[in-house]
């Protein structure tokens, strides 16, 4: 090779190897890139979060809309808004979560039957011996079943969006909102149903048919609805230690709340600067501080939807009493 072509050579392999240099990353330079995006995904993802659980609140909000016009729809057929008083002999209360589920619904998801005694067991007496609602599965050769069925109103709501479910699971078919022993603790009728809210917060798997035809079918389901109803024809808000003199009754959902949480409504603000020592002890005091109207001010206090009733939902985190509720009022 002569003297020039080895010069050429070597300023060929010059050139390539600044190239080569010239097109790749330092250390140092692949660090503040990994930083940099670290920091716009701390910025971004806040902000995507935010916008979710809006899109959420949104839905709820939407949900409670199609809840109000069907329980007008149900006050339009029988003169008034469905009960939220708890009923039912021990095991088997009956709140105000499963009675807005059957007014709406029926007590099997197939309408509400007029007769009803708003008991949990389906029946007109605690012993469960005179049926309002026939058993499952209802048999249409049955003349009884047939009739039963055309004197029903509704249902309200569409079954495939209400986002009513069971509260119990049935063994061998994962079908309900909790286990069956928690809600037969907690003194409930697990094959009793509520409405849920839109949230999502747990998976249900639904098992029908037999193999090899068996149906698997997940979906999600939030956490019930709480509904308490006003009686107008109290006129005390605070003054007495019986809660059912009061315009709403702490105890119309409170045999449900230890499957959930326990209504913790401590981090709302206090209203019209009232202490605490003006509400109840316990945790209804929080509870009727949080339905407290701040918009009235007069001794004693007012609640919200005085002369109607009162949604909550436990919002995205699925507990009661936190910030991200939402509720119809």
């Amino acid at each position: 090779m002569s003297r020039t072509d080895e010069r050429n050579y070597k300023e060929i392999i010059k050139g390539d190897y600044m190239k080569s240099r010239k097109s790749g990353f330092t250390l140092v330079e692949l660090l503040t890139v990994l930083v940099i995006v670290a920091l716009m995904m701390g910025v971004l993802l806040p902000a995507l979060n935010m916008v979710r659980n809006t899109a959420k609140e949104a839905k709820q909000k939407v949900q409670f809309a199609t809840i109000e016009q069907a329980i007008m729809a149900f006050r339009g057929d029988y003169g008034d808004y469905p009960p939220s008083d708890t009923t039912g002999a021990a095991g088997f209360y009956y709140g105000g979560a499963q009675q807005l589920a059957e007014a709406l619904m029926g007590w099997d998801l197939m309408g509400f039957h007029p007769n009803s005694a708003w008991r949990s067991n389906g029946c007109s007496d605690a012993a469960g011996i005179n049926r309002i609602y026939p058993l499952p599965p209802m048999d249409l050769n049955i003349q009884w079943v047939r009739d039963n069925l055309d004197e029903r109103k509704g249902p309200y709501l569409d079954r495939a969006t209400a986002n009513a479910f069971r509260l119990g699971n049935i063994p061998g078919n994962k079908d309900g909102l909790f286990d069956r022993a928690d809600v037969l603790a907690a003194v409930l009728n697990p094959d009793t149903y509520v409405l849920c809210d839109s949230f999502g917060a747990k998976k249900l798997t639904f098992i029908s048919g037999t193999v090899p035809n068996q149906k698997i079918e997940v979906v999600t389901a939030g956490t019930p609805i709480l509904y308490y109803k006003a009686n107008s024809s109290k006129k005390n808000w605070f003054g007495t230690g019986v809660y059912s003199e009061r315009i709403y009754n702490y105890n119309d959902n409170s045999d449900m709340l230890p499957l959930i949480n326990k209504v913790d409504l401590t981090k709302r603000l206090l209203v019209n600067n009232t202490p605490d020592s003006a509400y109840p002890a316990g945790d209804w005091g929080p509870f009727y501080r949080y339905l407290t109207d701040p918009k009235v001010n007069i001794p004693g206090d007012w609640p919200v939807n005085a002369d109607s009733y009162v949604l909550i939902s436990a919002g995205a985190d699925g507990l009661y009493g936190t910030a991200d509720d939402i509720t119809n009022f």
